[in-house]
């Protein structure tokens, strides 16, 4: 099989991943959920993802749709595409699984999928963490992964912008 096939068979649809999700629990898998844009990705986000890896066997991005960057962040965002970072995602060897939603939210994902821990970068807490509360309640933990201070990709966009 091709690299990039391999790649691409990183990218799940709901129904797929649900059942690989079954499979790695069964075989005694941690399997860890985060989430996010990722658009232009940088050594910040990196950072965070190898060390929420770090804290299962399986790791699953949630990443965000095309349509779920505008809601969120404006007509001028995403500036890199869905397949694109989605791709980009599922090249690190660390990643096991990408699989994008459209909703506001991941909360359909953290519902269908009960990682066993759900992780997010140290500028949050754990109380606004969408999902917190289905995943604890499902015996999975919550941790907040420290946040890589100096990189941001709407700075990165906006030093971009002043060339």
């Amino acid at each position: 099989m091709s690299q990039f096939n391999t790649l691409k068979n990183k990218i799940f649809s709901v129904e797929n991943l649900k059942l690989q999700v079954d499979k790695w629990k069964v075989s005694g898998e941690r399997v860890v959920f985060t989430n996010g844009c990722f658009d232009i990705i940088h050594q910040g986000h990196i950072e965070v993802l190898a060390r929420t890896a770090d804290l299962g066997t399986k790791l699953i991005i949630g990443l965000n749709s095309d349509s779920s960057i505008q809601k969120l962040k404006g007509e001028n965002r995403p500036i890199i595409q869905q397949q694109s970072r989605a791709i980009l995602l599922a090249s690190f060897s660390f990643v096991d699984a990408v699989i994008l939603f459209s909703e506001d939210t991941p909360i359909n994902l953290i519902s269908t999928l009960l990682p066993d821990v759900l992780a997010k970068g140290g500028d949050y807490k754990v109380k606004t963490i969408v999902g917190h509360e289905i995943v604890q309640k499902n015996g999975g933990k919550v941790i907040l992964v420290p946040f890589v201070d100096g990189f941001s990709s709407t700075t990165i966009i906006e030093n971009i912008r002043k060339y």
